[in-house]
């Protein structure tokens, strides 16, 4: 299961709640859509956007008492069949090839990013996913980097030798 939102808060008194969104794939609160909490499932009867989320009325969720338990659930959801997107749990743990062969690290964890989210390795290099040309989910990632990426960390890191240190 992957995590895909959060219910922050209760929206009203029959039981609505606002759901914020991980992911970027709002299928997860269409009508119909099953949920997954620590505590059970979680069945979508409607939503609708609100301010930076959803309101959302859950099929077992009917009133603000319930609503109210449900404050900071994380939500979880099965992963998508979909191979024109790229998956967190595809990319962590690959290893980061770049174009001539070398490889490059193991990624560690996806930052987000406003421009692109980022890779990062266990060898401290942050590689853009943009630059990312294919991936083998789990096991390879390779990346098409510009000039110099690669070089200028491992530069900075060899000029200085304590902040590599402290890194």
């Amino acid at each position: 299961m992957l995590e895909v939102g959060r219910i922050t808060r209760p929206h009203g008194v029959r039981g609505d709640v606002n759901v914020v969104l991980t992911s970027n794939r709002t299928e997860r609160v269409a009508k119909g859509a099953v949920l997954h909490t620590a505590d059970g499932r979680l069945t979508v009867r409607s939503s609708r956007p609100h301010k930076s989320g959803y309101i959302v009325t859950f099929a077992e969720c009917s009133d603000r008492d319930k609503a109210e338990a449900l404050r900071d659930t994380v939500l979880l959801g099965e992963p998508i069949d979909d191979p024109d997107e790229l998956w967190i749990h595809d990319l962590i743990g690959a290893v980061v090839v770049d174009e001539g062969g070398v490889e490059r690290g193991r990624v560690t964890q996806v930052l987000d990013n406003p421009a692109s989210d980022i890779l990062e390795l266990d060898t401290g290099h942050l590689v853009p996913v943009r630059f990312v040309t294919s991936v083998d989910p789990g096991s390879r990632v390779d990346v098409d980097v510009p000039n110099g990426l690669f070089s200028l960390a491992d530069d900075e890191s060899d000029e200085n030798p304590e902040a590599a240190a402290d890194a």
